[in-house]
């Protein structure tokens, strides 16, 4: 079981990464593009282009190759992970919390 571990890990990485990534996409593309410009963040299609290239990174190449998911273990699947999760980090809670207004 040990002996495979590693392949596991790289598996849970994998599955998870997906949908993260298709979830920041997704997030970008419903806010309103005023938002991002009152949040001092990047435009509302650079934020939509960067989750949406980071999630095509991190399906993409599995697809194409058919075989065991190789993602996390890639250099660019990394790439793909960070620019999601700065996304997710970063933007998403500041914009977020624009839309909603000042809490009491």
């Amino acid at each position: 079981m040990l002996y495979n571990l590693d392949n596991y890990v790289l598996l849970a990485l994998w599955l998870i990464g997906i949908p993260v990534g298709l979830f920041a996409f997704v997030h970008a593309l419903m806010q309103r593009s005023d938002a991002y410009t009152a949040a001092d963040k990047l435009t509302k299609p650079v934020w939509c282009a960067i989750t949406g290239v980071g999630a095509a990174i991190m399906i993409l190449p599995d697809l194409l190759s058919g075989g065991w998911p190789a993602g996390p273990a890639s250099f660019l699947w990394l790439v793909g992970v960070i620019a999601v999760l700065i996304y997710i980090v970063d933007v998403r809670p500041r914009i977020t919390e624009i839309q909603q207004g000042p809490r009491w």
